[in-house]
Parts: C-alpha cells; sequence; structure tokens
C-alpha cells in the first residue's frame, strides 16, 4: 500500500535531487558552451598585456571595421525598426490578401543561410547578374561595397522587430485604437499616443536583439563584402583575417569587442525584460 505521502505528492513537482540533476546540467552545459569561451576570448586578448591589446584595437584596419561595423548598424536596425513595426501593425490590425505570405516572409530569414542570402545578393547586384549591367552603366557598386552589406545586413535583421511586437499587439487586441477612433483620434494620433506607448519595451526589445545581430552578422556579409581591407570588412571579418594570419593575440583582441557588446546586449535584455514585467505588473494592478 502506497504511504500517505506517495497518495498525495503534487505529480507536477519533481524530487529535490531530480531539481537539482537538471539544474546541474544546465549550469553545466551553460558554464562550457558560453561561460568558457567567453573567458578563453578575455584572457587570450589580454596575454600579452594592455600596451599589445591597445594597439591591436587600435589599428588603421581594425577602427575602419569598427566604423563600418558601426555604420552598418545605424543603417539596418533603423531600417529594420521602421518595417517590424508596419508589419506588426498591419498584421495585427487589419485583414488583407497575403497576410499569411507576409507572416511566411518575414520568417524567411530564419530558414535561409545566410550565406545562400549573400549568394542571392551577388546575383542579382554582382558584375554579371541580373541587374549588374545597369548598375555598371550608372557607377553605382553594390557588391563589394558599403550598399551590399547594408543589404545583406538588413535582410538578415529584419524579423527580429516584427517577430517581438506581432504577438504583443495580437495579445493586446485593437480595443484601445478602436476608442481612440471613435473620439475622433486620427491615425498619427492613435499611434503615438496609444499603440507606441503599449509596444515600447518590446520595441526596444526588438532593436537591441536586431542590433546585436547586426553587428556580429559573418555569412551574408562575408559573402558581399569582399575582403576587402580598410574599407569592407567589418568586426567579424576582421576577426577571420587576422586569425587567418596568424595574429592570434590581435584576433582576440578584436573578438573581444564583439564580446563585450555580446555583454551589453545581455545586460540590456535582462534591463528591458525586468522593466517590461514590471511595467506589466502595474498595468494589471491598475485594471
Amino acid at each position: 500500500m502506497a504511504s500517505a505521502p506517495d497518495v498525495f505528492r503534487d505529480p507536477t513537482v519533481e524530487p529535490a535531487w531530480v531539481r537539482r540533476l537538471l539544474v546541474g546540467a544546465a549550469m553545466a552545459l551553460l558554464g562550457l558552451l558560453v561561460v568558457l569561451p567567453l573567458a578563453v576570448v578575455i584572457v587570450e586578448a589580454l596575454r600579452q598585456g594592455w600596451l599589445a591589446y591597445a594597439a591591436a584595437v587600435t589599428q588603421p584596419d581594425t577602427l575602419s571595421a569598427v566604423r563600418l561595423t558601426l555604420l552598418v548598424a545605424a543603417i539596418s536596425v533603423p531600417a529594420n525598426a521602421v518595417f517590424g513595426v508596419a508589419a506588426a501593425w498591419a498584421i495585427t490590425k487589419f485583414t488583407f490578401p497575403g497576410k499569411r505570405l507576409l507572416l511566411t516572409l518575414i520568417d524567411l530569414p530564419f530558414s535561409v543561410s545566410p550565406v545562400v542570402a549573400g549568394l542571392v545578393f551577388v546575383l542579382l547586384f554582382g558584375a554579371h547578374g541580373w541587374f549588374g549591367g545597369w548598375l555598371r552603366e550608372h557607377e553605382i557598386k553594390v557588391i563589394f561595397a558599403v550598399p551590399g552589406i547594408v543589404l545583406a545586413t538588413i535582410f538578415i535583421t529584419f524579423p527580429f522587430v516584427a517577430r517581438e511586437l506581432i504577438p504583443l499587439m495580437q495579445q493586446q487586441g485593437p480595443d484601445q485604437e478602436e476608442a481612440a477612433a471613435s473620439l475622433g483620434a486620427s491615425g498619427w494620433t492613435m499611434f503615438w499616443r496609444v499603440t507606441l506607448p503599449n509596444i515600447k519595451w518590446a520595441l526596444l526589445y526588438g532593436v537591441l536583439l536586431c542590433n546585436a545581430r547586426a553587428m556580429g552578422e559573418f555569412g551574408a556579409v562575408s559573402v558581399v563584402s569582399g575582403h576587402i581591407r580598410g574599407l569592407t570588412n567589418t568586426l567579424p571579418l576582421q576577426v577571420e583575417i587576422l586569425y587567418n594570419e596568424f595574429s592570434f593575440a590581435a584576433a582576440f583582441a578584436v573578438a573581444s569587442l564583439l564580446a563585450l557588446l555580446a555583454l551589453v546586449t545581455l545586460g540590456l535584455k535582462i534591463w528591458l525584460e525586468w522593466r517590461h514585467g514590471d511595467a506589466l505588473a502595474r498595468r494589471a494592478r491598475g485594471h
């Protein structure tokens, strides 16, 4: 006969040893795959001292890569933010032909290899691509230049903002916008006074993820950049070049800049999640 504690034990509560085993396994895997590589990057970057580290990250080619990375992010992130808000607004507030197709296309960069995406842009805008002749006649250079890098980065990163906003706006529903419209508010007034305050934390979270991916993108950018030192190399490409040239200390020093970006992104992500959760809790108490 089963004892009383066994009969009335909550089936959804695991024994303590199972919880400890699962948590320990998760922490060990996290340490092996995330913490240890990050620690190796920092240690190797500083192995030869701070002076060697400073010299590595202030090389002209590295500074050019930093400027290009920031420029690409400064263009692609706002473009994807505008697209994400517009797409989420259209999908959640309206019914129109092709709505499912739009949702599918938004997820396309998640299922296509970045290398394939870069190759598509080469086939479209390269010297022998579909539009290559027209671009050459008008002296417009896309591939192996900044425009190609920007286009590839926008393609790879455009789902992030939209995918953060769509579930939230679907959950909120159109009630507040309909109430504002019934009071005579225009479309822009509804967006700035009603919609945007309700989605601001999710929007910032999506922009944060988009920015992190834009700065760290390698595959698509590698295909369309041409690896021209000092001109078309972003930070990830600069790391590859330095490592292939056996400049390991310099490669790890530049990689540490991307690792620092990852840590800053993680910190901002945690802060945004906390603020977003706090805002939801205050809203629930208000209702």
